[in-house]
């Protein structure tokens, strides 16, 4: 009876107003439960209406936790649904099915703060089956992130939005990393663990324990778990020991073609504890969340491995296609929408994008202990900064993106006739490691070919799983993941990673550098053996295709560096594009000095190394990267000397770089009316902007030295001059020079 609620409140003054309301509200609401079950069938209420009370009533009577827990998790499963059904677009089937995990997530015990979203000890969340990004719009609109108002709910899948179809980190605040390309996400979240346990290492002291200690979080779904990346992060988690990595494993049975009895039938709780994880079980969040709640706390106590739970889910619970692909990527329908509401308990069939008063409190109160978290970490790390000042300078700086001071200072330089001439991954070592001595951000490895890639860190010992401290990491064969990983350890903040193999596996990575330079995260690819002058292994090995691939990409440069100051520049380059991925590549041999080279011109991307003689436009340029720079050179003097050709060599270490610069200076360095030849152990794709005629690959390579291969294909001072000379002839028997320069820009 209503006449209680001031007894009640009397005798628990002592508890929270939202708790002496929840136990009100469940008084009633079982009350009003019992009187429907004693309900004779004389009732006089219309069918429909007697239906929509017999099945919410029914999914009221067998859930085994309060009425607004239920209600609660209606409201996530019809909003999400809502979205999808208004867009006419999307996946509304995964959100329904995983509401419950992410009400729980979402309530007390995940510190994460709507406020100040970009908090460095928030507990991340990574959404990996990205298709269901409507479920973390919905998440983050009910704690209160301005990002994912009402509004914005109903713009889902629309233009300008900041609820685009699959999760943006650079569109949305609380989301942390572009999830969709299925693997990715849980991939990104071992990335996020091995920077939380590096800096919990790095900072945390025995008087302040806590500077980072961060949990993360995941949602996956069963293509996840299919896709290889996937395998290949789990494994080093479980070989790392990341205890602080928690994935719930949306076990619905269900991908687009069907059921996953037609492809997916492996024994995954064997399989993740072969990897070194701990594997809970859960069969049934839809009638309570006791069990989850339970494999939650358990997965936090145990700090010496990963966890997943398996929790078993309906996709499109509450519909007509429950369990059903039919669910999984088209909005439900109107009609079924609708049915959907009546059946789940609180739902009005009536009302959309709606939720009630006090599932707004209920959250509201979640998100305020969330920043109640936020706030005491805040006085601690005041406190922090007091008791160990210099730490504190250290982390901030990082956090905030900055380099260090002097990061550049140690960058070697090449003197030409007194250095010895070496292979640019020689001269990518000696950048790394003078960089990395000042910037103890920078973080990374090889996958298993760091003595090929000269890619480690002198002193800097590895992160291990009880050497947490160290900053290389062993990645293992691991190409795809190790550059997942890297895109999660930036997000995650803090950390400058780096990563390395040989260029032709980029070919393996390509998805996550793909995601890499979408979502704006500078990791610093390492990639050598960068053409045919890798020689014997032969052409599984020697790249063609990967550079212009690269190229092709928006937000990546590319360096192709031809000696030490270039290098130098390629590095100087790599760091200060915080928001944009860089790819140095460097060759496996020997390359020649160079005497004009400039690190300062470098940093322009293209620049004439060798300018012709006497005055006026030269009669040829040359352009080339790398290795080949120095035969041009050997080409150009030959041709000025022996042909009177007055010849411009330019080395173009960076195209992106260069064709950011003004106009005025990119006419200063490549004419475009002058004959211009480029030459480039490497596809000839990509090069016709630059240059009229090329020297390029036009097949795979083969297997042999690459002094024999080099001259095999054409990459020889030899072959320059004839085919320079040859150009040179063309364009005097055939009239003007094509101004390459002259063309729209849009």
């Amino acid at each position: 009876s209503p006449l209680l609620t001031p007894h009640l409140t009397t005798i628990f003054s002592s508890f929270s107003s939202s708790f002496i309301t929840n136990i009100i509200s469940s008084c009633l609401l079982i009350a009003e439960v019992r009187g429907n079950q004693n309900e004779t069938k004389m009732s006089t209420e219309p069918p429909n209406k007697r239906s929509k009370e017999d099945h919410q009533t029914s999914q009221l009577a067998s859930y085994k936790g309060t009425p607004l827990e239920l209600k609660c998790i209606n409201t996530i499963r019809t909003l999400a649904a809502d979205m999808v059904q208004k867009a006419n677009s999307g996946h509304p089937g995964a959100p329904m099915g995983c509401a419950p995990m992410a009400h729980l997530l979402w309530s007390a015990g995940r510190n994460h703060s709507a406020a100040s979203p970009e908090w460095w000890n928030r507990d991340r969340f990574v959404l990996s089956n990205g298709h269901a990004c409507a479920l973390q719009y919905v998440m983050l609109h009910l704690s209160g992130y301005e990002d994912c108002s009402m509004e914005q709910l109903k713009q889902f899948r629309q233009s300008g939005s900041a609820t685009p179809g699959h999760p943006e980190n650079f569109c949305t605040k609380g989301v942390e990393v572009c999830t969709g390309p299925l693997g990715q996400g849980i991939s990104n979240a071992v990335g996020m663990a091995i920077a939380a346990k590096h800096l919990g290492a790095t900072y945390n002291t025995p008087d302040f324990p806590n500077i980072i200690s961060n949990k993360t979080y995941v949602i996956c779904g069963d293509g996840c778990l299919q896709e290889g990346i996937a395998s290949e992060a789990s494994s080093l988690a479980g070989h790392l020991g990341l205890g602080d990595l928690i994935v719930l494993y949306d076990d619905n049975h269900i991908t687009i073609d069907g059921d996953t009895d037609i492809s997916f039938t492996e024994d995954v709780k064997m399989r993740y504890e072969a990897y070194g994880w701990q594997v809970l079980t859960v069969d049934d969040v839809a009638n309570g969340l006791d069990d989850l709640r339970a494999a939650i706390a358990e997965a936090k106590k145990v700090t010496d491995k990963p966890t997943i739970i398996k929790v078993r889910t309906d996709i499109g619970f509450g519909s007509s296609k429950q369990g059903s692909a039919k669910s999984h990527g088209a909005p439900l329908g109107t009609s079924v929408l609708e049915e959907v509401k009546s059946h789940l308990y609180g739902m009005d069939p009536a009302k959309s994008f709606f939720v009630d008063e006090d599932v707004a409190a209920y959250y509201k109160e979640q998100s305020d202990v969330g920043d109640k978290a936020r706030v005491e970490w805040e006085a601690n790390f005041a406190k922090y900064k007091e008791a160990h000042p210099d730490k504190a300078a250290e982390v901030e700086r990082r956090f905030k993106g900055e380099l260090a001071d002097g990061v550049f200072d140690d960058l070697p330089t090449f003197v030409f006739g007194k250095d010895k001439a070496l292979a640019t991954r020689k001269f990518s070592e000696m950048c790394l490691n003078a960089v990395a001595s000042k910037s103890p951000e920078m973080m990374g490895g090889s996958a298993d070919l760091t003595g090929s890639n000269l890619s480690h860190i002198q002193k800097a010992g590895d992160f291990q799983k009880n050497t947490p401290e160290g900053r290389m990491i062993r990645f293992g064969v691991r190409e795809h993941a190790m550059s997942a990983i890297c895109n999660g350890m930036f997000a995650y903040g803090g950390v400058r990673p780096f990563c390395a193999t040989f260029l032709q596996f980029a070919g393996y990575a390509l998805g996550a550098m793909r995601c890499s330079a979408l979502s704006k995260f500078g990791v610093i690819y390492i990639m050598t053996h960068d053409s045919i002058g890798l020689g014997e292994d032969g052409p599984t090995h020697q790249p063609i295709e990967m550079l212009e691939s690269l190229r092709s990409m928006p937000n990546m440069n590319v360096c192709r560096a031809a000696d030490a100051n270039e290098m130098a520049a390629c590095y100087q380059i790599a760091l200060q594009s915080v928001g944009t991925p860089t790819t140095i590549t460097a060759t496996r041999g020997t390359v020649a000095p160079l005497e004009h080279s400039s690190r300062e011109k470098a940093m322009k991307g293209g620049y004439a190394v060798i300018t012709e003689e006497g005055e006026g436009a030269p009669d040829l340029v040359f352009i080339a990267t790398g290795s080949e720079v120095g035969l041009c050179v050997e080409a150009a003097k030959a041709l000025q000397l022996e042909h009177s050709i007055r010849t411009r060599v330019v080395s173009m270490p960076c195209q992106e770089i260069f064709l950011a610069q003004d106009e005025e200076y990119r006419r200063s360095v490549l004419p475009g009316n002058v004959p211009t030849l480029s030459v480039e152990a490497s596809a000839e794709h990509g090069w016709h902007r630059f240059s009229h005629a090329q020297i390029g690959m036009k097949r795979f390579g083969a297997s042999g030295p690459a002094a024999e291969l080099f001259k095999k294909f054409g990459f020889t001072a030899e072959n320059a001059v004839s085919k320079g000379k040859e150009l040179v002839e063309f364009y005097k028997n055939h009239g003007s020079v094509p101004d390459l320069n002259a063309r729209p820009t849009f």
